[in-house]
């Protein structure tokens, strides 16, 4: 039998021309340069350059087939897609872009009938978090990383932004409200957490890098073994006490290792990964509204009883925080995807974890309930913010720009 020579093929696709009399380009597979083989008992044709793509020839399609004396030059045709799953694809679009809607539903189904959620506990809380991490997980890779840590000043912008402008803009906008001082020191220890991990989930939403988003959010989840704690003291001059190994503890658990396995499964579970990938942003707005669910519902009387009084300062630290967010890496040269990063980053705040230091670490009830507030407004204006720039795309120069 003849040996079989493998080729690399080049052709414009067009409409109404059949494969044979298509022009084409022929060579061996890894032999640059050479411009014209003969297969054992078969003529083949020197190289001709293929022809400008029309509007009725899309740009060449680059395949790779195996030329033998019974090969044949059909183009392989991509699969149609069935109609349920364009169903599905429609409806968990549908359902993604009104991320928003639904975080403002759970909370307000909390607030009128706490119960609801109440079964969330603690161990159920967690998985969650965890859960939401790895649909994140899964769309990373090792690589994404390196590029991220080659440009460390943007993950630098993002801990200033954390731990500089929201405490400072908590403290403020407390002050020119007149909050009572529990309040006060509520909504200070809100602006002295970590960011939270709903803004991986918004990043990937609103188009922005979610590899440094991730970056940014364990960085400021370690940060906080020290910045939450002092900037407490600073700031309300209370000192609130952190325990550094349950907290390393819980971003191993809730991030970290989440995170991992997703890079994993994507590494050498890649079929897999891909046929999950595409209900990864349903399962990410699911868990996100049950834990906003569950937060609210803990603190339902309280912050019906607060008001507006509240509700506006706490939706302006997450608005303004996100405004500076977006604009403080473009004075640093910064493009639009890092730019959007960071302002998602900077808003959405870890609101559940500052809950949970209220509760621990405060005497009255009243300093917590800021925490369970910041948690509807912080998941409304983050996901506000996904879903307006997923449809306002990003230049072209500015894709790749660091």
């Amino acid at each position: 039998m003849a040996p079989t020579a493998a080729f690399a093929w080049t052709a414009p696709l067009r409409v109404g021309v059949s494969a044979p009399a298509a022009r084409a380009v022929c060579r061996p597979a890894g032999a640059a340069g050479a411009s014209w083989v003969r297969p054992a008992g078969r003529r083949v044709a020197a190289a001709v350059r293929p022809a400008a793509p029309t509007p009725l020839t899309p740009s060449p399609w680059r395949v790779a087939i195996t030329a033998s004396a019974t090969s044949s030059t059909e183009a392989p045709r991509a699969p149609e897609p069935s109609g349920l799953w364009s169903t599905y694809v429609k409806v968990s679009t549908l359902v993604t872009n009104l991320f928003p809607l639904w975080t403002a539903l759970c909370a307000l189904l909390a607030l009128a009938k706490p119960a609801a959620f109440m079964w969330l506990t603690t161990p159920y809380f967690t998985a969650s978090l965890g859960l939401l991490m790895l649909s994140m997980g899964i769309t990373l890779t090792v690589e994404d990383f390196r590029r991220v840590l080659a440009r460390f000043g943007a993950v630098i912008i993002g801990f200033l932004g954390c731990y500089g402008l929201m405490p400072v803009l908590a403290l403020g906008l407390a002050k020119a409200f007149g909050l009572p001082a529990d309040y006060v020191a509520g909504l200070v220890l809100v602006g002295a957490v970590n960011g939270g991990q709903a803004s991986n989930l918004a990043t990937f939403i609103a188009k922005g890098d979610v590899a440094l988003s991730v970056v940014m959010t364990t960085a400021t989840t370690l940060g906080a073994i020290v910045m939450t704690p002092l900037l407490s003291q600073l700031l309300i001059g209370a000192v609130v006490p952190v325990n550094a190994l349950g907290i390393a503890t819980s971003t191993i658990q809730v991030v970290l290792f989440p995170i991992a396995l997703g890079m994993a499964l994507n590494r050498y579970a890649n079929r897999l990964v891909r046929s999950v990938l595409p209900f990864s942003p349903v399962i990410g707005v699911l868990a996100t509204c049950l834990l906003v669910g569950s937060s609210v519902a803990q603190c339902a009387s309280p912050i019906l009883a607060a008001g507006w009084a509240l509700q506006l300062p706490i939706m302006l630290l997450h608005l303004v925080g996100g405004v500076a967010g977006y604009y403080l890496p473009a004075f640093a040269g910064y493009g639009e995807v890092v730019r959007r990063t960071t302002a998602i980053e900077t808003s959405m705040k870890s609101s559940a974890f500052g809950f949970l230091l209220a509760s621990l670490h405060f005497a009255n009830f009243a300093a917590r309930v800021p925490a369970a507030v910041s948690v509807v407004w912080m998941a409304v204006i983050g996901s506000t913010m996904a879903v307006v720039w997923r449809y306002i795309p990003v230049p072209k120069d500015q894709k790749t720009r660091a």
